[in-house]
């Protein structure tokens, strides 16, 4: 595998063999197999873009999105999970400094894992704190996470629901064993619950209100820029190992009735340089918008909502193009494509996994075409 010359790539990339070799594993799993966990906390993947004084490596976007792509190209799952655990701190970061800072105190590892989606979850004020019953869904990674967060409805306000999310330790949510899935089948992302619970005010926060308790480039990207963006890089990084891997098939493949290998066939080479183009002007693209938004972050200037529709179109069509690419592959691939043993068949059910999460519906162009059009657009996560 070809990757950027990063530190933070060359960090993790002796261990991208052993995750490919063991992809089988973590599907069969549904989540990543501990000493696999521990190999990438310590080649720093979980703390990419965590601030150095938490313990992280303080780096930028772009180079993060590299990362998560490197090895979303051995495992989808893994990069997935990579991904999610590296970025979800950016969810809590309007905490309480002092809350804040004690996820992390103590620890050689702070990994934390949530959900935005209330689900119904409610949050009632009392003495001190807030008592909170829900359950929440698509939790990835929160079978190894340290700190779970949820977010809750306390109310609502000018017809619309008024937010307060909370965190969590451990041993205070129940995990239930939800995730039987199609895609992404080792990401582990089940549900968790709560009832009842008695959370201090000070493990809460209105997300998209309070102020980040850091001041930090990354925290001053909205999260669902900062998510959409890394949803994309993993999709890059899923359609680059189908890629490669019809490339392999293909080479040696003689299809039935034909007289050479799959890869003479004029077909296949014209699908195949059409889904090579559409890999590279997509991972363009990513590198081009996340380096705009990280040049606005670290000057402190805000995206302009014109920006904003255009990085979070970006991550759409990014995405669509990796399905594309993705089907390209396996379509090739024939009936060898169909086989368990075959990286194509799972490549096919992760990258339609990844295009399913909201950050990145299609229906996100229509938002992101009304604002460049000029047009009135009410936005509740954007």
């Amino acid at each position: 595998m070809t990757l950027t010359a990063d530190p933070r790539i060359d960090a993790v990339a002796g261990i991208l063999p052993t995750i490919a070799a063991r992809a089988s594993e973590i599907e069969a799993a549904r989540r990543l197999p501990l000493d696999l966990l521990d190999e990438l906390v310590g080649a720093g993947c979980f703390g990419v873009v965590l601030p150095v004084s938490h313990g992280g490596r303080g780096g930028d976007l772009p180079a993060a999105l590299n990362l998560f792509e490197s090895v979303a190209v051995a495992d989808g799952s893994a990069g997935w999970t990579v991904m999610i655990g590296a970025s979800a701190w950016c969810d809590v970061a309007s905490l309480p400094r002092a809350t804040f800072d004690s996820l992390y105190a103590g620890r050689d590892r702070t990994i934390l894992a949530g959900a935005f989606n209330p689900m119904g979850a409610s949050i009632t004020p009392g003495e001190g704190g807030y008592r909170v019953t829900g359950r929440w869904s698509f939790a990835s990674g929160c079978e190894h996470a340290d700190w779970l967060f949820g977010n809750c409805i306390e109310g609502f306000a000018d017809g619309g629901p008024k937010f307060r999310a909370a965190v969590f330790s451990p041993d205070q949510v129940t995990i239930e064993d939800t995730w039987h899935v199609s895609g992404l089948c080792g990401t582990g992302s089940h549900h968790f619950s709560v009832d009842d619970l008695f959370v201090p005010a000070e493990r809460t926060f209105v997300p998209m209100v309070d102020h980040p308790a850091l001041d930090e480039p990354i925290v001053r990207v909205a999260p669902p820029v900062v998510f959409g963006l890394g949803i994309a890089s993993v999709a890059i990084g899923i359609a680059r190992g189908a890629i490669e891997e019809i490339v392999a098939l293909a080479t040696g493949k003689v299809p039935l009735l034909a007289r050479e290998p799959l890869a003479a066939n004029s077909m296949f080479q014209r699908e195949f340089a059409a889904a090579d183009t559409d890999l590279r002007a997509a991972r363009l693209l990513l590198q081009e918008v996340a380096g705009e938004v990280w040049l606005a972050a670290v000057a402190g200037e805000p995206l302009t909502l014109e920006q904003r529709a255009r990085t979070r179109s970006a991550a759409v069509w990014v995405v669509e193009r990796a399905v594309a690419i993705v089907e390209t592959a396996y379509r090739n691939g024939g009936g060898s494509s169909l086989y368990l043993e075959s990286p194509l068949q799972r490549r096919l059910r992760d990258i339609h996994a990844v295009s399913q999460h909201f950050l990145v519906k299609r229906d996100t162009l229509t938002t992101a075409g009304a604002i460049l059009a000029g047009q009135e657009v009410q936005l509740t996560v954007f």
